[in-house]
């Protein structure tokens, strides 16, 4: 028996979703929450097999939700569901240990089997979150000099910051908080060696127009 818990704002959704679940007898739903912080309290003590969960949430986002719970319970597994088709979405709930993503507009029995699938420990990716993830990764294969360091998620922030956005609009991009974002601006700038934000918007300017170059003269 797997053991599932939702993780969604909307009842009707939840109930919904559960009430096909639980028509699968290999699978059973022990808790829902509408929170990111009611899913935090909820689950480790439910101790599920999979948290499925909402990419978008009133107090939060699924990704960053992901990640927390990855980090507290490895054994947990975590299948995305939402209604966006958002690549970078997709690509961050990968890096933040989801074993899969699907959209909202799944079939019941579709959605029945991925829940087996990533509950029994498996992986289930959309294959456009595949193949961004693997560009993702070719192109950090790639660089060098300062970014050589830099973790996925470092390198995705000081780009963001190339394009001059602000914490706020890269926490809405990334699916972070903005305290979050704060305090990795600031450990990126002190792994760079920077002072200030700005110098850390020409690095990302001149190491973009260093990889425009290259796929040019390729």
């Amino acid at each position: 028996m797997i053991k599932v818990f939702l993780v969604d704002d909307h009842e009707v959704v939840r109930r919904g979703v559960a009430d096909l679940l639980e028509s699968d007898p290999e699978l059973t739903v022990v808790g829902e929450a509408p929170t990111a912080a009611q899913a935090l309290a909820r689950i480790p003590a439910l101790r599920p097999d999979i948290a499925l969960l909402d990419v978008r949430l009133p107090d939060g986002n699924g990704i960053e939700l992901c990640r927390d719970l990855r980090s507290k319970l490895p054994e947990l597994n975590v299948l995305m569901l939402t209604s966006y088709t958002d690549e970078e979405a997709m690509l961050n709930a990968i890096l933040a240990g989801a074993g899969g993503y699907v959209i909202k507009d799944i079939q019941g029995l579709q959605l029945v089997s991925a829940v087996r699938e990533v509950g029994s420990g498996r992986s289930l990716l959309d294959n456009r979150a595949a193949a961004t993830l693997m560009a993702k990764l070719r192109s950090d294969a790639d660089d060098a000099g300062p970014l050589a360091g830099l973790s996925e998620r470092e390198r995705t922030l000081l780009d963001l910051i190339g394009e001059g956005l602000t914490n706020r609009q890269i926490s809405e991009r990334m699916y972070l908080a903005e305290k979050t974002v704060k305090n990795y601006v600031s450990r990126l700038l002190t792994k760079l060696g920077l002072e200030r934000r700005t110098q850390a918007a020409v690095l990302a300017t001149k190491m973009r127009t260093n990889r425009q170059q290259r796929d040019q003269e390729s």
